[in-house]
């Protein structure tokens, strides 16, 4: 019976490494200065704000893995949620939210 426990236990474990292995796993600097955290939250990676006037709001989903990443995305000031995507790139992070796939805007956000 400890054998089952210590099985499943193994395996929650290295599931949570490889989430960890992911190169958007982490804390981010904003372009608005706030730090977000991306962490892994079921299948997807969620992003959390860490700091600023909207402290603990989830502001984004996302999937996918390597450099690539896609999902969506809220603009804590309005409550607006666009399709969105991330491109990591070494320790930047080019965040893009979308409108119809048509009206787009971007930021980059760096490792902290």
């Amino acid at each position: 019976m400890i054998r089952k426990y210590v099985l499943a236990g193994a395996i929650a474990l290295s599931a949570t490494f490889a989430y960890a292995d992911e190169p958007i796993v982490g804390n981010w600097k904003t372009a608005s200065g706030e730090t977000a955290l991306i962490a892994a939250c079921g299948g997807d990676f969620c992003i959390t704000l860490k700091t600023g006037k909207y402290t603990g709001r989830k502001i984004g989903t996302l999937a996918g893995s390597g450099a690539d990443y896609t999902g969506e995305i809220t603009d804590p000031s309005n409550d607006k949620t666009y399709s969105g995507s991330g491109t990591v790139s070494g320790g930047s992070l080019k965040m893009k939210g979308c409108v119809l796939k048509v009206f787009c805007k971007s930021q980059t956000w760096t490792r902290l």
